[in-house]
């Protein structure tokens, strides 16, 4: 049995069923047909039998259609009454408007104009109604002249342009004049609260699937701000986000808007509102670029869908003739009112009255255009299906070709073949870029920050990621641009985002970057969005951009270091010098010229100076570290020797501020004597600097104790050198804008806290002599001078020494530093997992060589000669107190927790490599060994 014979079959089936009387042979060649081709009207009459005898009168179905309202037949405007005859309604009137196109008494232009009229009608009955419905408990919303102001509702798309399909959804905006309170009712609510309940009711008679459907499926995604923004707005408010945040897909979306319920006074105000950003004043070529980035995101997502039988979206299809008018009109419609036309159809005949398309051209596209507008009716009209892609099964296509009163199949094929071909020449004519087109990867990047497509289908586009990382990537973009859209981002922030951010996307897809990766990106640009200089630099400087991206793919910190302090992005322009740190005695160098061209008499600024040279460096030291350019120990030499560098010049500023408020102690041999000295505890005097470390400083001066300043502001040198200290953390620890330089602590002095924050010399030395805890000995084996003049250095050098040197009982020794470690354990959780602190890590380490050192130095003076781990464990080694290999896997062991410790702060990972179990293995079986069975810390 043929198709056209089942479809025959089929319907005598379905009139069977409708028991209906037919009094001529035309009525039944006319039901045949209209049942053979559209199940839908089938349904239609099943729940109206009454309108058999409508559908049938072909002379009826050729009048010029009017709607009528058909809840003024309701005695009682109830919800449940109201919804059934909006949908009854529109159901007849669709199976009206079908039947007389497959009766041929109408053309498909009329049928487009009667089904957006039938939206038009039935849109403003309910919001009629529920304007109507809402008054008595809420009261009115009145302008300034006490006259009731309506909710506009702007219809978008084709609604707009009257051109409506069959079974369409309906894109609206809702807007309102302006702010206020409602008057009248037992409640009185602001404006905008009253016309969200408003709105949010006329979508619910419209949207809500009931027994007997829905109206219209209503999509309000094209408002401002999305499906994240607020239902309704006022007229201010859209003319704010046009203003400021309009995209360019919105001028598009905006050139069809329409009034579906005008009112003689506020309407042209709105239009006025909305005319300056759909149209501009001078020729617009702009829009032409914005189309030939549409052109590419529609060809690759065809091409990724397969799309070649979809007549609205496929190549040559129903979207390409709507964007070339419109196009056209964005270009040329500032100038040429003419062409300021929400209708396609309209729009094509004012282009050809401008001569801006032949007669022949306009002729040809407007009738290939019809042609595939009455095909994608056809569709929707067989079972009230909003569908444009073309069937694959054999019945639907012997509806197509029956409706459309063709031979077969292969020649419905050949015509729109043809048709979709011319269309697309057209297309390409208009929007023809030669052959510079944009790379498809930035399409991508573009897709992504422009298209309003559902994230799912977005998603699939990210072919690197599985589908739930890619939705959790759009995610943050969405929530980025959210974000914008409640910030004062200008016109030239929005242009500059617009360009950079499809090439953010388009580097990221490169690298093969996670939401993670986007996600610290956009806390980068969250920082600069509203700072244009930024966004320029990155923009005109592509390498830049770049780097960003690979440093924020590799490293959370330097993301959030990038994003506090967006003064570093200069540092990214060339990434030769980024890479290309300093020698180590080159950091007083360079501090010392920027520092030169800051006056003397600016501290803010000289503070200023310090913290960005600072994170500067830093900056370069992390990325030579993340590219594998710096080994773990030179990155801690770095950071140690740019910490020195920083810590002279704080002390010549401050010393400089007090010995012009006070003079200076007398008694010093010139101008460079300062008798003063910093001494560097733990990581800073162990050359073992992280990222994130603080300074552990003591301070102490070597001046005549009862001796004065020289100045008009004489105080005594002790006060001196306390108010110095005082100064010094100051400058450390201020918080400027750009942060602070470092966190300073001084609890390692004589008596800690209790203590002065600068003793003398020898003061220092009693003390370590005398009153000192062991543990402060075993802080002492990491103490360095990092500041002082020759004369106070070696006075410390020769303390050191006496006091680490000095002969100790070992098994006292022993029991103290194992207490020790003991205290530090519970404090840090006696199962801490923390490279640092657990069983094994670098505390463990640490105290092992710095025992080894109180132990035995008064017999091995190598052991204090210096004051890192590394060397400390080759003079035990060369001293014969560890074996060959204990120093082999200790020295191992250290480098490679080490190296863990900063890559936790660089980018932390879930797990810790399994070596990083083996290292710590290496470490308690030296534990063991040197602290015996009975230890706390063993295994």
């Amino acid at each position: 049995m043929s198709g056209a014979e089942l479809l025959l079959q089929e319907a005598r089936c379905t009139q069977a069923s409708l028991a209906l009387q037919l009094t001529t042979a035309e009525q039944q060649q006319s039901l045949d047909l209209l049942l053979s081709v559209s199940p839908f009207i089938g349904r239609v009459l099943t729940q109206q039998p009454e309108l058999a005898t409508q559908l049938l009168d072909k002379k009826a179905l050729s009048q010029d259609w009017q709607y009528q309202n058909p809840l003024l037949s309701l005695t009682e405007l109830n919800e449940n009454n109201v919804f059934r005859a909006l949908r009854r309604y529109r159901n007849q009137v669709l199976a009206q408007v079908m039947a007389a196109e497959l009766l041929g008494v109408k053309t498909i232009r009329r049928c487009l104009t009667e089904i957006s009229a039938l939206a038009d009608g039935l849109i403003n009955s309910a919001y009629q109604w529920a304007y109507a419905d809402l008054t008595p408990q809420w009261g009115t919303p009145l302008d300034h002249k006490g006259v009731p102001m309506p909710l506009l509702i702007l219809g978008m798309g084709k609604l707009g342009g009257g051109e409506l399909n069959f079974s369409s959804d309906i894109d609206l905006i809702f807007t309102y004049p302006d702010n206020g309170d409602t008057q009248g009712g037992r409640r009185s609510i602001e404006h905008q609260q009253f016309f969200t309940k408003l709105g949010q009711k006329l979508i619910s008679a419209l949207h809500q699937v009931t027994a007997d459907g829905f109206a219209y499926r209503v999509d309000m995604r094209l408002r401002p701000f999305g499906d994240s923004g607020p239902l309704v707005l006022s007229f201010g408010s859209m003319e704010d986000y046009y203003q400021a945040q309009g995209r360019e897909w919105e001028r598009y979306a905006m050139l069809k808007a329409r009034v579906l319920n005008p009112d003689p006074v506020w309407t042209p105000q709105l239009q006025q509102l909305l005319k300056p950003f759909v149209y501009r004043r001078y020729i617009d070529f702009s829009a032409l670029e914005s189309l030939r980035r549409m052109k590419q995101l529609i060809e690759q997502e065809n091409r990724r869908r397969n799309r070649t039988d979809n007549i609205k979206l496929g190549s040559g299809g129903i979207r390409e003739v709507e964007f070339v008018v419109q196009t056209l009109q964005l270009i040329r419609g500032g100038r040429l009112p003419d062409l300021q036309q929400v209708s396609v159809f309209a729009a094509m005949e004012a282009l050809c009255r401008h001569q801006l398309w032949s007669e022949a051209d306009t002729l040809q596209l407007t009738k290939d255009y019809l042609w595939l507008r009455r095909v994608e009716q056809v569709l929707q009209g067989i079972d009230d299906a909003q569908t444009q892609t073309l069937p694959q099964d054999e019945l639907n296509r012997a509806r197509l070709v029956l409706a459309l009163g063709l031979s077969d199949w292969s020649e419905f094929s050949a015509l729109t073949e043809a048709c979709m071909t011319r269309i697309h020449q057209q297309f390409k004519a208009v929007i023809d870029q030669g052959d510079n087109p944009e790379p498809e990867a930035l399409a991508l990047g573009r897709l992504c920050w422009d298209s309003q497509l559902p994230a799912q289908e977005l998603a699939e586009q990210l072919d690197w990621l599985q589908p739930e990382q890619g939705l959790e990537l759009l995610a943050e973009l969405q929530q980025f641009k959210l974000d914008c859209q409640k910030r004062s981002v200008g016109p030239r922030g929005r242009d500059l985002l617009e360009k950079l951010l499809p090439f953010l996307l388009q580097l990221l897809a490169k690298q093969q970057g996670s939401a993670t990766v986007l996600k610290r990106l956009l806390g980068v640009f969250r920082q600069i969005v509203s700072r244009t200089a930024y966004l320029e630099l990155l923009h005109e400087n592509p390498a830049a951009l770049q780097q960003l991206v690979l440093l924020c793919a590799k490293s959370g910190w330097l993301a959030e270091h990038l994003a506090r302090y967006p003064m570093l992005l200069d540092e990214l322009i060339d990434p030769a010098l980024l890479y290309q740190v300093p020698q180590m005695t080159d950091y007083q160098d360079r501090l010392r010229q920027q520092m030169l061209r800051v006056p003397a008499d600016d501290l803010e600024l000289q503070m200023e100076v310090l913290r960005q040279f600072k994170q500067a460096q830093q900056l370069r030291i992390a990325a030579a570290d993340i590219s594998g350019i710096l080994p773990l120990m030179k990155v801690s030499d770095h950071l140690t020797f740019l910490a020195e560098a920083l810590i002279a010049q704080v002390v010549e500023l401050a010393w400089a501020q007090m010995a012009e408020k006070y003079g200076v102690p007398q008694g010093l041999s010139g101008p460079d004597d300062k008798a003063f000295a910093v001494i560097g505890y733990g990581k800073l005097g162990g050359l073992e600097l992280g990222y994130g470390s603080d300074l552990d400083l003591v301070f102490v001066h070597q001046s005549n104790p009862d001796g004065a300043t020289d100045g008009d502001k004489s105080i005594d040198s002790r006060q001196f050198y306390i108010k110095l200290v005082q100064r010094i953390v100051h400058i450390f620890s201020t918080r400027t804008a750009s942060g602070v330089l470092y966190e300073v602590d001084t609890r390692l002095r004589p008596a800690g806290n209790s203590g002065l924050l600068a003793v003398h010399i020898n003061t220092y030395r009693d003390y370590l002599q005398s009153e000192a805890w062991t543990w402060e000995h075993q802080a002492l084996v990491r103490a360095r001078l990092v500041y002082g003049g020759e004369r106070i250095r070696q006075s410390f050098v020769q303390i050191r020494a006496e006091i680490l040197g000095q002969t100790r009982d070992p098994q006292q020794l022993l029991s103290e530093v194992v207490e020790m470690r003991q205290k530090l354990r519970q404090h840090h959780g006696m199962n801490s997992t923390e490279v640092k602190h657990a069983t094994g890590g670098i505390v463990d380490l640490e105290f092992i060589s710095q025992f080894l050192v109180l132990a035995h130095a008064a017999s091995y003076p190598a052991l204090y000669q210096y004051s890192d781990n590394i060397r400390i464990l080759d003079a035990a080694q060369s001293c014969g107190l560890l074996s060959d290999t204990q120093v082999a896997d200790l020295q191992q062991a250290y480098r490679q927790l080490r190296g863990v410790s900063h890559r936790q702060t660089l980018a932390p990972a879930a797990e810790e490599p399994a070596e990083v179990q083996q290292a710590m293995t290496s470490v308690q079986q030296v534990w063991q060994q040197l602290f015996g069975a009975g230890s706390e810390l063993q295994l």
